[in-house]
Order: C-alpha cells, then structure tokens, then sequence
C-alpha cells in the first residue's frame, strides 16, 4: 500500500568486488560510487547495498566516509566481476560471482522511505519484476539501470542480450541506458521509435562524452557533456550520473537540469581522479 514518503532518493544495488587490470580487489558497484552524487545533491538521499558480511572490510573506508547515508545489508555472497581495459574507452568484463536477489524481505530490511527508490542492478537476476512492482506499490518513482536488462546472469566472459522480461519494463518510471546497452534492448540504434516501444516513460541513454538523450511524451532532447576530460579511467561514472540524475529529479528539477546537473558532477569528479585527488 502507497505510505507518507519524504522527498529524495533511496539508492539499492549490490556490492561488488572488481578487480581492474588485474589489480587488488577494489569496491564496486553502484554504492561504492553514488554517495559523492547524493551528497552534492543536497536532497535527503540514502543508499543500501548487499554483500557477504566476510567481504564488508572492503567496503569500510565507504561507509566511513558518507556514515549513516549508507547502509549494509548482510546477504550469502558478494557479486565480483574483473574488469580489463584495452585503453580508456574500451573494456572487456568477466563475471566471477553473481550476486543476492532482492525479493519482499530485502525490501522490508532496507525499508526505503523516499518519494524515489533507484534500483541499480548488476545482472539481470538482481531485482526480479515483482520486486518491482512492490516498490511501486508502496508508492516510489522507480528508476532504473538499464544494464540490469541486458546483463545475462552467468559466470565468466560477461553476456549482453535482449532475453529480459517485459514485466521489468512495467513498473518503471525512469530508465538508464548506456549507449552499448541501448543497442542491444533497441537491436539496432536506439531512437525515438525504440522509446515508444519500451513504454517507460522517461528514458536516458547516454553517450559519454557526448551527453546524453532523454526521451519523454514531449519528444527527445540532446544534453551535451559539461566538459570532456580525456585520458582517465571512467570506471563508476556512468552509476555516478545516474545517482544524481535521479536525486535532481527527487529535488524537483526538470529532466534536462537533472541532466547537465549529473554530467557537471561526473566531469568533476573525472578531473579529481585524473589529477590523483580525489578517487570515485
């Protein structure tokens, strides 16, 4: 049943452990990278994140960093991925573990008392349709990553595909999609016609560098990137967007304010990180 909700953002997703380049294992998912967006958001904004209690030290400079903004809950296992780059741009994925589910009782554990919840799944099993439709049911705006559509949930060398059920699509208020990801959901380039189809009603896909589209009723509308920043690891920025796109739209800004607000936060923090600042 729809409840009293205060205006902002919940963020849920599992952690991940990723290994890039074949370095140590270092904090993935979108938990480890969206607490910089809600903060600079100013809105009320909250993220809860799953992952093995064994596995949690990972994670603690995190949760000492952003506090009671972030919560852990324990879960059987820890999603895990290797991450491989030829250059910047260009990525090869493997997935090691495949991460918990999120059904009624996670739900209820997190208890997310915002006006938006965004799920930010790391494989196509992570939040199953009827998870969504409780969410909506008790009254949230549900955004979501669109990289949980494409995802297939299999171990080694990562699966891209269209065999996701229509069922996610439903509930949906906001969708994110990756340039690559809108590819495959749309078989073939992605445009105003591939939207319709879908039938979320606000859907962004983005193109890097480039900016982004965002598709409404209203039609579709390009919002270029605040700046480029070139020669730096982009390894989060694309949950970092998504985190402050959505907690703009919490705030009350229009879909292209919340657009060129997300794209001059990820511009920054991509500037702090290839100067060796300030890590994602």
């Amino acid at each position: 049943m729809p409840r009293d909700l205060v205006n902002g953002v919940t963020i849920l997703g599992n952690l991940a452990i990723d290994i890039i380049n074949g370095g140590p294992a270092s904090p993935g998912g979108c938990a480890s990278f969206a607490g910089t967006a809600l903060e600079a958001s100013g809105g009320a904004g909250r993220i809860v994140a799953m992952g093995a209690e064994a596995d949690h030290a990972l994670f603690d400079a995190l949760c000492q960093r952003f506090g009671d903004m972030i919560q852990v809950l324990p879960a059987d296992r820890t999603s895990a991925f290797h991450l491989d780059y030829d250059d910047i741009d260009h990525r090869h994925m493997a997935v090691d573990e495949i991460g918990p589910v999120w059904g009624a009782a996670e739900i209820e554990a997190a208890d997310p008392d915002t006006t938006w919840v965004h799920l930010a799944p790391l494989l196509r099993t992570d939040f199953p349709a009827e998870t969504l439709a409780l969410l909506s049911a008790r009254g949230h705006r549900v955004a979501y990553d669109g990289q949980g559509l494409v995802r297939a949930d299999r171990r080694g060398p990562l699966v891209e595909d269209r065999h996701f059920s229509a069922d996610l699509l439903t509930h949906l208020d906001v969708l994110k999609l990756a340039e690559d990801e809108a590819v495959v959901v749309a078989d073939g380039p992605f445009d105003a016609e591939a939207a319709e189809r879908l039938g979320v009603p606000e859907i962004v896909v983005t193109y890097g560098s480039e900016g982004c589209h965002i598709y409404t009723e209203g039609g579709v509308i390009h919002v270029p990137a605040a700046w480029r920043v070139l020669d730096v690891q982009t390894t989060g920025a694309g949950d970092m967007f998504t985190a402050s796109y959505v907690a703009n739209r919490a705030a009350g800004a229009d879909p292209r304010r919340a657009a060129e607000q997300a794209s001059k936060l990820v511009a920054s923090e991509l500037d702090k990180r290839r100067v060796g600042s300030v890590p994602l």
